[in-house]
């Protein structure tokens, strides 16, 4: 097994309190996914925000997944700033839409398929008919709900893998996407495994992005609020705003006071 430093290396790879994180941009994360698909064995894909960082801090096992990952980019602005703040700047912040449009894009040039995974009854397949109208000579593989019982998995399972795709989907939340894949990439036989959350929902237009300034100022948070107070504001307020204080705050302290009374 390799080691921490080894790891921490690959892809100058960097350490967030405790969560590994590459730092990538779009261009080489394509360049990535080829390889991968060349190499034609399981690979996993992870975007982290604010709320694995929470989910990290009190399950170990689920830290434990996100760090086996192939890759696993920062999705949440807040991340990119501490990244920068700690002297080890990310070059660019990648989300789930990000990632779903751009390697859709890339799979109908490359002519890979996608199995979409996740959402309510019919969200996958209106999805997948969304990206196959941007992209034409995209292939969707196949698509399943996200409302399935344990006893039913393999079942599910087995019918990816009779799919054949070479991009997988999964937007089954956070954290228990990442927690399937893991499970069952191998069996899958999948290339590339990736988490997307809501996203199916974005690329239905069920919820809409925040405009590009919010993004870039990480306030998208506020507009993902105003879409779903109820379900967010829990989330948001109790989890992820201590979260972020709390990581903050040492990597504030080590950035410009560690060394002033050496």
């Amino acid at each position: 097994m390799a080691s921490r430093q080894a790891i921490a290396d690959r892809n100058s790879r960097i350490s967030i309190r405790g969560l590994y994180v590459d730092r990538i941009n779009m261009a080489s994360l394509l360049e990535q996914v080829k390889g991968f698909i060349e190499e034609n064995i399981p690979h996993h894909i992870v975007t982290i925000n604010l709320r694995f960082m929470s989910i990290s801090f009190r399950d170990q096992e689920f830290a434990r997944v996100i760090n086996s990952a192939d890759l696993t980019m920062t999705d949440g602005m807040p991340l990119v700033w501490l990244a920068k703040l700690l002297g080890t700047p990310i070059p660019e912040r990648i989300t789930g839409p990000d990632l779903i449009f751009n390697l859709s894009n890339l799979s109908a040039e490359k002519d890979y398929s996608i199995f979409l995974l996740g959402g309510d009854p019919g969200v996958a397949e209106e999805a997948g008919k969304r990206l196959c109208n941007l992209y034409p000579a995209l292939r969707i593989s196949g698509t399943h709900h996200g409302y399935f019982t344990a006893d039913e998995e393999p079942k599910v399972v087995n019918f990816i893998k009779t799919c054949r795709p070479q991009l997988l989907f999964v937007g089954l939340g956070c954290p228990k996407q990442e927690f399937w894949i893991h499970r069952w990439m191998h069996e899958l036989e999948v290339p590339v495994c990736a988490g997307i959350g809501g996203t199916l929902d974005c690329v239905i237009g069920r919820f809409n992005r925040a405009p590009l300034w919010m993004q870039q100022s990480s306030l998208e948070w506020v507009y993902r609020l105003k879409q779903e107070p109820r379900r967010l504001w829990r989330r948001y307020l109790l989890e992820d705003l201590p979260t972020a204080l709390r990581i903050a705050g040492p990597a504030f302290r080590e950035r410009f006071f560690n060394g002033v009374h050496r």
